[in-house]
């Protein structure tokens, strides 16, 4: 989506790399929350932000407790995050990230999937093509979703695709996926099913017997995530340690100048070249499906 730029500050692959994002006038917004979930056209389109390009490793995702949510890399245990290649795949087999000005709730239970939310915004797997970069803001056209419980919380992945994609007219709901790319939806709870089995945790669950839900479905939880962040902006419900410093969200208690902002960036290290990948990445791990 033309208008939104990145700039990114420390060196990529540290713990102190963080990406910033700019609007068309060159000014810093959040990308959790400045930026549109939607700008009009059809219901299921929406604005997603791309924390993490197809095919690579590195975990990289909106800082929800940072001013200005900048993207950053996730840190467990002390070390950087990447997620492991369960074979057959390589890294994340989508151009993954979020939409802007959703939240959800760690203090709502889902009636659906009886659990609480994971207190992020909601998470996209984009199908298209094209390999997208980080920090990239593209439109997209939600086709459906699936309810991972992940630890006992409730973790949505919606099912979209890039609307510039030359085949996106082909693509109207779930069973269009299922139809046009077979074996992706399987791969797809494949690959949620097994991620974290690497680093010594049992493989995920699912909500629904781990069915697919359509579009209307994936669209009415959607407009769940956004009454949720709507709440948390306005500081109707307690966020915890998420922060929620916008520049756009005029009603908001936590709006702030632009000058705030910069001030935000120009306290983080400037860019350097990146840390080289530690070799043990590209490492496949092969285990039985149950």
């Amino acid at each position: 989506m033309a208008g939104y730029s990145a700039e990114e500050r420390g060196a990529p692959h540290s713990a102190g790399y963080r990406l910033f994002l700019k609007d068309a006038a060159g000014r810093y917004v959040s990308p959790f929350h400045d930026i549109p979930l939607r700008d009009g056209g059809a219901e299921n389109v929406f604005n997603m932000v791309v924390e993490i390009p197809r095919w690579t490793n590195a975990k990289m995702e909106i800082a929800t407790k940072d001013p200005l949510n900048p993207i950053k890399q996730d840190v467990k245990k002390g070390k950087l995050r990447y997620v492991a290649n369960v074979f057959p795949h390589k890294g994340y087999i989508w151009n993954y990230g979020a939409l802007p000005q959703t939240w959800e709730d760690p203090g709502h239970k889902d009636e659906g999937t009886g659990c609480c939310g994971d207190n992020d915004p909601i998470d996209v797997c984009e199908i298209g093509s094209k390999v997208c970069s980080r920090g990239e803001v593209i439109k997209v056209k939600v086709l459906g979703t699936l309810a991972l419980i992940d630890e006992g919380e409730t973790d949505w992945k919606i099912i979209a695709i890039n609307v510039e994609d030359p085949e996106a007219g082909n693509y109207n709901d779930i069973h269009d996926v299922r139809r046009m790319k077979p074996g992706y939806l399987e791969a797809t709870v494949d690959w949620f099913r097994r991620y974290k089995v690497p680093d010594g945790k049992p493989e995920n669950q699912f909500a629904f017997n781990g069915e697919f839900k359509d579009k209307d479905f994936a669209v009415n939880v959607i407009k769940s995530t956004h009454e949720h962040w709507k709440a948390l902006i306005a500081k109707k419900t307690d966020g915890g340690e998420i922060n929620c410093t916008n520049l756009t969200v005029s009603d908001s208690p936590f709006c702030c100048s632009q000058e705030c902002a910069k001030a935000t960036v120009d306290a983080a290290p400037p860019c350097t070249a990146a840390n080289p990948i530690p070799p043990e990445v590209d490492k496949w791990f092969y285990y039985p499906k149950n």
